[in-house]
């Protein structure tokens, strides 16, 4: 069965419902192909910071999570080899200017409340990419030929590869693999039916090549995180009760109570375990993620580690970004064949070097906190030494500058000329 559409979004995570949604503002009909039969909500929670809330402010759904997450003011980061605690404030802006705060929401609920505002035949589930290919028209104009598992052949004057990590998108335009930071990390949810009675915020546990640390979501829930230079066998990370007993066993073994406390009332089915990948900074700065009128966006396009929250922050940027260059390249007076694809190079433009700077970023903020490697690397001990006296009192701070980031608004298509 052929079909044709015009702009095609392959994914429907984050950084998919986000692209549509910023297309819909702008007067565009976005079609998404998800692989899965309902929408995936794998990672259970995701903090946002004020990126994010900028762009969710453009999308018109931020006050939707606002008045359900509350925002978080501070993180104690405790050093367990010398006990030494530091608060870290998430109050204040660069230049003190607006800030959304810092909260930490499921990520159910982020798809949720993005699917919601989308026309409901707009995700096409069940939807597996089997191949790409490009279609020259006799215009001169070009096509994509997107095959599907079930036989489907959708023809698109777009495509948009939201596609997730491992992004078939990506692969088609020829970039490399995302690498492997050597970390790995555990993650669930603890659910507490009458209530944890924390204060609201976040803590975080430094030890040789080990971090790890929790955030209240609310009263009940509790979202916790270990990340650690040790891999596990298959049989272990695909089998939760396994998992959660190494965690338990192992992995936090040397971790206080508190925490301990905290992993034994987790949802095994909200249990993980990943490995940390990222997209090496020069890939995206200088590789093509553009061919015409594909382009990609959110991990497909900039994978990174969770070090300093951006793979989801990052993802809303690039849906309102991609969506007003659409719109602002949108042809009003002139009869331009390639006026598409001078928008996705726009975005491409716009779009790579913050990535790559962010990407960079992340694993840096990791790999200082976790101590250089562990102890079996010989500088491991400057890293340490670092990161206790410089990196949190004086690097940390100044990484909101390097988060801090307004995309602005998307003029509705009613308002626009």
């Amino acid at each position: 069965m052929m079909m044709e559409e015009e702009i095609v979004i392959i994914g429907g995570g984050i950084a998919g419902l986000a692209t549509a949604l910023a297309l819909k503002r702008v007067g565009f009909q976005a079609r998404i192909l998800e692989r899965n039969p309902e929408l995936r909500a794998g990672g259970t929670a995701l903090t946002l910071l004020t990126n994010a809330w900028f762009a969710l402010r453009a999308l018109g759904v931020d006050h939707k999570l606002k008045s359900v997450y509350q925002p978080i003011n501070k993180s104690l980061v405790t050093n367990l080899d010398t006990g030494a605690v530091q608060e870290l404030s998430f109050s204040g802006t660069k230049e003190n200017r607006e800030d959304a705060g810092v909260i930490t929401v499921h990520r159910k609920a982020l798809l949720e409340t993005l699917a919601e505002e989308l026309p409901p035949d707009t995700i096409r589930f069940s939807s597996k990419l089997i191949s790409i290919k490009s279609e020259t028209l006799k215009d001169s104009s070009k096509a994509t030929l997107l095959h599907l598992e079930d036989g489907t052949v959708i023809k698109a004057k777009v495509v948009i590869g939201c596609d997730g990590v491992h992004s078939a998108v990506a692969q088609w335009l020829g970039l490399s693999q995302p690498l492997s930071s050597g970390r790995w990390a555990a993650r669930g949810l603890a659910v507490f039916p009458e209530g944890h009675g924390l204060n609201h915020g976040v803590k975080q546990y430094l030890s040789a090549g080990t971090r790890a640390g929790f955030v209240t979501i609310n009263s009940k829930e509790i979202y916790w995180f270990v990340v650690t230079y040790s891999s596990l066998e298959k049989d272990i990370t695909t089998n939760p009760e396994l998992l959660l007993e190494e965690v338990e066993k192992n992995l936090a073994k040397n971790l206080p109570s508190e925490f301990l406390a905290i992993v034994k009332e987790t949802d095994i089915s909200t249990l993980s375990w990943v490995p940390l990948l990222f997209r090496a900074p020069w890939n995206i700065a200088f590789c093509k993620v553009q061919n015409g009128c594909v382009t990609i966006a959110g991990d497909a396009m900039h994978p990174m580690t969770p070090d300093i929250a951006q793979g989801g922050c990052s993802a809303l940027e690039d849906a309102v970004i991609l969506a007003r260059c659409i719109s602002q390249a949108h042809p009003t007076a002139t009869n331009d064949k390639q006026w598409l694809e001078k928008a996705l190079k726009r975005y491409v433009e716009e779009r790579r070097w913050r990535v790559a700077w962010l990407v960079a970023g992340a694993w840096l903020a990791g790999w200082v906190q976790q101590g250089g490697g562990g102890d079996q690397q010989w500088w491991s001990g400057i890293a340490r030494w670092f990161r206790d006296r410089f990196y949190y009192q004086f690097i940390w701070p100044r990484t909101r500058d390097l988060i801090w980031y307004d995309c602005g608004d998307l003029i509705p298509a009613s308002k626009r000329d």
